[in-house]
């Protein structure tokens, strides 16, 4: 009898340890799913990384995805554009500087709100399409990126000086949205970039 407890002891133990290691903190809580552009920005704000598309000059212009991190701001206060801090030993970064058009995608599933398969349709996806543009070292603009990218991946402070790592954006042109069954939704560039955060927090 002893033993038996022992063993659901442990047994509890272990769940509410992979629970806590899985749980994610929201800054913004989940919004409607009729809110389209709030779904949009939610996804952005609230993922650590997703996978950037590029075209491969290795490879005769042959799509190139790769995972990476990224940051569209500071915590509560992201401003919807994707920001990367790349290497230029890394293919992405090359096929960019050849030619700029790129892709970057990601899911809700990384952030623990959606249960299901990531391609079904309440499972929430989001394309951004556009340029990936080198920021000016230095400037304003690369300031304030590096800052969002260092808060939310700080290990990018320590990555190696000798690999030329360089913030760049990707500048949206085009926004692919699935959070419901129906086919993607129709938002512009100006209704996703003007949306304002402003749902309370909550954690899961």
């Amino acid at each position: 009898m002893e033993r038996l407890r022992q063993l659901i002891i442990l047994f509890v133990l272990v769940t509410v340890l992979e629970h806590a290691s899985s749980a994610r903190i929201l800054t913004i809580s989940k919004p409607d799913r009729h809110d389209i552009a709030a779904s949009a920005r939610w996804l952005v704000s609230q993922n650590i990384w997703g996978v950037l598309s590029t075209l491969s000059i290795e490879h005769d212009g042959a799509p190139f995805g790769n995972v990476v991190s990224y940051s569209d701001g500071l915590p509560g206060k992201g401003n919807g554009i994707p920001y990367f801090y790349l290497t230029m030993l890394d293919p992405t970064t090359r096929n960019a500087l050849k030619d700029s058009r790129a892709s970057f995608a990601i899911s809700e599933s990384p952030i623990g709100t959606c249960k299901r398969d990531p391609m079904d349709p309440t499972c929430s996806k989001l394309t951004l399409t556009g340029k990936l543009l080198q920021l000016s070292e230095g400037s304003e603009e690369e300031k304030v990126a590096k800052k969002a990218l260092f808060t939310k991946h700080p290990e990018m402070m320590d990555w190696p000086k000798g690999h030329e790592f360089s913030v760049f954006k990707l500048d949206i042109i085009n926004i692919f949205l699935i959070n419901w069954y129906g086919g993607a939704k129709s938002i512009t560039v100006d209704e996703y970039l003007r949306y304002k955060e402003t749902k309370v927090a909550s954690f899961l």
